[in-house]
């Protein structure tokens, strides 16, 4: 048995929630720009971080009560959920002028900025090879966005900021995995939000009228908090590299709904763009393992 669970089938099950993880995502954004034709997008993010904050509280205070506010790195943890407000408030600004597949394609680069951070950020070292998918990576966003045409929408740098911030993030969370318990990363991500947004709700609460609108408003909070929890699970059943490329498919399922729920059907260009951004991503993702694999039998001048 290693670390990750029983073998292939522990590994298939991981493989399997991460896809259902993405699925909620997509079903995440897809409410949110719906939402954001009629509600502010601050309100969105808010009851999408205390419905989280409440799936956290239901799964894991029964079973460690308040010892899950336990933390070894109190100012990152709270560095780290900041991040993830960020990466979420900018995405659903952005939702509301650009297609789902724009925002998905954008949001792709984040797999490249985490690996440009991670040298002076992590101390990590990237070699001429892995550079070069980056830059490749940043090519397929300009593609996307196409800067100087007359065809990039400010809303463009929304998507990008998120990106950028959900780097930070990712970043944040490799340095707390090492030194916290899972369930204490998991309850702790939404706690910014909730409660830094919470003395605005009184200046920007709208009421979403209907019913219908009630419900999908709570929704956000079930897609966002199981999203993530099943990422968690994901994770403890199967090594990263394994699951990695199971990430990309997103893009689809927001082409997808973004055709179905909103009549959008994407660019050619956007498409092109993230074929290069996605195909960037898989680059690092191989070299890492190939790195990995090899240990330090490797050095540093062969990346």
């Amino acid at each position: 048995m290693d670390r990750y669970g029983s073998g292939p089938k522990d590994r298939l099950t991981g493989i399997l929630l991460i896809s259902g993880a993405f699925v909620l995502f997509t079903c995440l954004d897809t409410t949110a720009k719906y939402l954001g034709q009629s509600l502010p997008s601050m309100q969105i993010v808010w009851v999408r971080f205390l419905g989280h904050l409440a799936i956290a509280a239901v799964i894991f205070l029964p079973q460690q009560g308040l010892g899950l506010l336990r933390t070894s790195r109190p100012a990152l943890q709270i560095l780290r959920s900041g991040f993830l407000l960020g990466a979420t408030f900018f995405n659903f600004w952005a939702l509301q002028y650009l297609q789902l597949s724009t925002t998905s394609a954008i949001l792709f680069a984040s797999p490249l900025l985490i690996a440009a951070l991670s040298v002076p950020l992590l101390g990590e070292k990237v070699g001429p090879r892995r550079w070069t998918a980056i830059l490749v990576g940043f090519v397929g966003v300009l593609v996307i966005v196409r800067p100087g045409l007359g065809l990039m929408h400010w809303a463009v740098l929304l998507s990008v900021c998120s990106a950028l911030s959900g780097a930070f993030y990712n970043i944040a969370t490799r340095k707390v995995a090492g030194s916290d318990p899972v369930a204490t990363i998991f309850f702790l991500t939404p706690v910014v939000g909730t409660v830094g947004l919470a003395p605005l709700m009184p200046f920007v609460w709208e009421s979403p009228g209907h019913w219908t609108g009630w419900l999908m408003l709570a929704t956000t909070g079930l897609y966002g908090g199981l999203g993530h929890y099943l990422l968690i699970v994901a994770h403890r059943l199967a090594p990263a590299p394994i699951l990695a490329p199971f990430i990309y498919p997103q893009i689809l399922y927001m082409a997808l709904a973004g055709c179905l729920v909103f009549g959008h059907v994407p660019d050619p260009w956007v498409g092109v763009g993230a074929a290069i951004v996605i195909a960037s991503g898989l680059y690092l993702w191989y070299r890492e393992r190939v790195l990995h694999t090899r240990g330090s039998a490797l050095d540093s001048n062969v990346r």
